[in-house]
């Protein structure tokens, strides 16, 4: 080999393997969702752990995103099947209307559904005065849902979401209101209905609604939530999704291309969470030493399953059993004996975190011994019980 090629072929080879080693050192970044949203959050819904953030912080105008919080405070206070008057202040509100007459009734939960899948303002206002006698009312139990929920960072001066300075939210905060949103069962089955009718006042046919939520067709694990746009918020939308027993909770705020946003950021956080079962019911046991009883020990075990949704990236689970070294006889089955702790290090950032734990419950009864009386005992010496 002469000496060019000696000093020039290891050049060559280095220069031909730098792309590969540039394309594996920025994979994981590339998989980062890119989204159009001035402000965006991904989060797991059942620990509200933050998946992907982009200004989540920022106090930003949410439009009709607001009815969530008009759906949770109206079934905070209300009853489904309670019958609204439609009052003359719900007649003709600007924008999205389902053209509610005065002194028509409906109940709640049609109001509810035309609130949430027509995004009808009229809903909204006569669910507002129906519920809490007038707007200025339900707000100010809307704001008190808002400081229950620790939201520091929304405010609402309407249950529709038209424009106000001092109506806002931000990503993050919207995300946790939904999560709460959602553990509601009737306002999740309104949010993931694509079509549904209610009466129409004075007339024999019905109302047809559609809902605005289009990743429900886009998007098979879509389950709601809710669309928002005035000109001046822009673009607000508010997802959920479920796979495998995963529930994420996407925002976007300002966002021109949100159907894609939300796709690329649910896309994300399924990649990176998943659904585990720590323990079946009656999987775990421990033997309790018993003192002063018919029997030696008893058997403590679990009476409940234990899941929980956890990253997909995480070291490995362990138990830990948390149990008196012995007790006294006199126990009932059932009673709670001790519990099993679980460890995880989520983040593999070397620290083990306790991510759940499962009360371990006595599997049988141990009564204390009768005392015997001094006649007794004598009766016993000459065999007599």
């Amino acid at each position: 080999m002469s000496k060019w090629n000696r000093v020039w072929i290891p050049i060559l080879a280095l220069c031909l393997l730098f792309p590969l080693f540039s394309i594996s050192g920025t994979a994981e970044a590339s998989l980062s969702p890119s989204v159009s949203a001035q402000s965006a959050i991904l989060i797991e819904a059942e620990s509200g752990t933050v998946v992907f953030s982009k200004n989540a912080e920022q106090r930003l105008p949410m439009a009709s995103t607001t009815k969530i919080a008009t759906a949770l405070t109206a079934l905070r206070l209300s009853s489904p099947d309670r019958l609204i008057t439609v009052d003359a202040g719900a007649v003709g509100v600007e924008g999205s209307s389902v053209y509610l007459s005065e002194g028509e009734q409906l109940t709640l939960e049609q109001l509810l559904y035309a609130l949430m899948l027509e995004s009808a303002n009229d809903a909204a206002v006569a669910i507002a005065i129906g519920v809490s006698g007038s707007e200025e009312a339900f707000v100010e139990e809307m704001n008190r849902l808002a400081s229950e929920l620790g939201l520091k960072d929304t405010h609402f001066v309407n249950p529709h979401g038209l424009d106000d300075e001092a109506h806002y939210t931000t990503s993050y905060e919207l995300a946790i209101l939904t999560a709460h949103a959602l553990q509601n069962d009737l306002l999740r089955t309104v949010v993931s209905t694509r079509k549904a009718t209610i009466p129409h006042a004075g007339n024999e046919g019905a109302r047809l609604l559609i809902n605005h939520n289009k990743l429900l067709r886009l998007y098979d694990p879509c389950i709601g939530v809710k669309t928002g746009f005035t000109k001046r918020s822009g673009r607000c939308l508010v997802s959920a999704a479920q796979r495998d027993g995963v529930t994420l909770i996407a925002v976007t705020l300002n966002a021109p291309d949100d159907w894609n946003d939300h796709q690329s950021m649910l896309d994300y956080g399924f990649l990176r969470y998943e659904s585990v079962l720590l323990c079946r019911a009656e999987e775990l046991s421990h033997s309790l030493p018993i003192v002063g009883g018919n029997v030696s020990e008893i058997l403590l075990s679990n009476t409940e399953e234990l899941r929980l949704t956890l990253p997909t990236n995480r070291s490995e689970i362990t138990v830990v059993t948390e149990a008196p070294h012995f007790e006294y006889a006199g126990i009932m089955a059932g009673e709670v004996c001790g519990k099993a702790i679980f460890y995880c290090d989520l983040d593999r950032d070397g620290t083990k975190e306790r991510i759940g734990e499962v009360s371990l419950i006595a599997c049988s009864t141990v009564t204390k011994p009768q005392k015997r009386g001094f006649w007794q005992w004598l009766l016993s010496l000459f065999g007599i019980k």
